[in-house]
């Protein structure tokens, strides 16, 4: 007979990493006055790190009275007591940390070469993204540009750039924005899927380079010939990357036209051009139009006008209320069935404590989509939310706009929030615990009547829309 005591073995270890008694190596962690001294045991360094086998061996390490001497600058001595603490009992809390924080963890675990930490750590920062860059996005954005070109950060970086552009309100506001630098902002710029209008791409540049020389006075028709050069040397990078040709001629005139003297000669002679009524099919230097991609195999960019109009309870048959430019919402998307995964679980994983949503269904074997506008977080607190503001709706033929119907809650059972469910409008429609198994009951009566049928609805996938204002 065996017997097995795998926790408290982990128990000892981690309170050897606790005590000074028998530790053989002296690490440095940090620099400058954060430098602190960090103690641990050479056996568990070598036995559970490749890098510390290398480390400490004869040609590397420095010995000083019978003790290992290492130096990590770079590595902060709050992370690197993280580290240890995996060494020596295999535990790690990512839930206490920020963002820059677990960033940087994985920047040391990458060093360290702790290959089956990094991906955890990657996946973490995937899955919360969005709130860690909201939290700090310039200290995010430059702490991964130092590290992107390197293979386990690629990924990341693209993925946080990505993040940005499809919600510019994380960084598009005067506090944040001026505090970037320049070649970020050159970045962000060039890219085709930046959720902004042109103009107000101009006007968040004309107030950041305006930031970099305070000294300056803001009202441009105020500067002299020394102004204009110093503006001229900090524009000239980014004149390039604006795309005027689709800002509106009174826009131009009243927000671009003022700084006249700062862009090319021949770019405004153009420019004024293309704004003469008789020349408005003229192109010449005309770059590609932004293309913001809204991520969905499901609708069409026309269908996120239509539920705009819908969140304001604009409701008339003309859809185009809102051209695209006017959207007041960005719609980011947070959840996919196929992609994520088939369950209330991976539903409440993704989708909860993110605002307002809009669930998108496609009904299998038809061209139908459905769904509903939820104003408040999902959450698995096992009760209903009652609004007037929430609604359900249904395009019989999803390339059809003149299909779609939309009802409003009466305020009974609007919103069902159950741990075990998936989205939940009214008593009326529900998604099962296996995530794809949808059924309308339409006996509560808490929506008006959108012509969904009644009983199970078989589904092919289904997307949730985090909702958020633009600012």
């Amino acid at each position: 007979m065996s017997f097995e005591y795998p926790q408290e073995l982990i128990n000892d270890y981690e309170k050897l990493l606790e005590i000074d008694n028998g530790y053989d190596v002296i690490i440095y962690a940090g620099e400058d006055e954060n430098v602190k001294e960090i103690r641990a045991h050479s056996l568990i360094l070598y036995t559970r790190s490749q890098y510390f086998r290398a480390a400490l061996s004869n040609e590397w390490a420095i010995k000083k009275d019978g003790k290992f001497i290492l130096k990590k600058p770079n590595i902060s001595p709050q992370v690197f007591k993280i580290v240890l603490r995996f060494f020596y009992c295999g535990k790690i809390d990512l839930t206490e940390l920020q963002g820059l924080e677990i960033l940087n963890l994985l920047i040391a675990v990458d060093e360290l070469n702790i290959q089956t930490l990094i991906p955890c750590i990657q996946d973490y920062l995937f899955d919360h993204q969005y709130e860690f860059l909201k939290q700090s996005p310039i200290e995010i954005l430059e702490t991964v540009y130092q590290v992107y070109q390197c293979d386990t950060f690629l990924i990341l970086w693209d993925f946080f750039l990505k993040t940005i552009c499809e919600n510019p309100e994380i960084l598009f506001n005067p506090n944040k924005l001026i505090m970037l630098k320049a070649p970020l902002l050159e970045l962000i710029l060039k890219r085709d899927d930046l959720l902004l209008d042109e103009i107000e791409i101009w006007d968040n540049l004309v107030k950041w380079c305006l930031a970099q020389r305070p000294s300056i006075n803001q009202d441009v028709s105020k500067w002299n010939k020394d102004d204009v050069a110093i503006m001229e040397n900090i524009f000239q990078s980014f004149i390039p990357l604006i795309r005027f040709y689709y800002i509106s001629s009174e826009d131009f005139h009243l927000k671009v036209y003022p700084f006249k003297a700062l862009l090319p000669e021949d770019l405004t002679n153009n420019l004024l051009s293309f704004y003469d009524p008789a020349n408005m099919n003229l192109s010449v230097g005309m770059q590609p139009l932004r293309n913001p991609k809204y991520d969905t195999n499901l609708i069409k960019p026309r269908h996120f006008i239509i539920f705009s109009n819908w969140i304001e309870k604009k409701t008339e048959s003309h859809y185009d209320y809102y051209q695209s430019k006017d959207i007041p919402y960005y719609f980011n998307l947070i959840y996919r069935t196929s992609r994520d995964g088939n369950t209330a679980e991976a539903f409440h994983k993704k989708c909860d404590n993110k605002g307002a949503t809009i669930v998108i269904i496609k009904v299998e074997g038809s061209e139908q989509i459905i769904g509903g506008y939820n104003p408040f977080n999902w959450n698995s607190s096992n009760r209903y939310t009652t609004t007037t503001d929430s609604f359900m709706f249904s395009f019989k033929d999803r390339r059809n706009a003149k299909t779609a119907k939309v009802g409003y809650s009466n305020g009974t059972y609007s919103i069902g929030c159950y741990s075990t469910f998936g989205p939940i409008f009214g008593g009326d429609f529900f998604c099962k615990n296996d995530g794809t198994s949808w059924k309308f009951n339409n006996n509560i009566y808490s929506y008006s009547n959108i012509e969904i049928q009644t009983g199970s609805i078989d589904v092919d996938d289904y997307e949730v829309f985090q909702v958020i204002t633009k600012t």
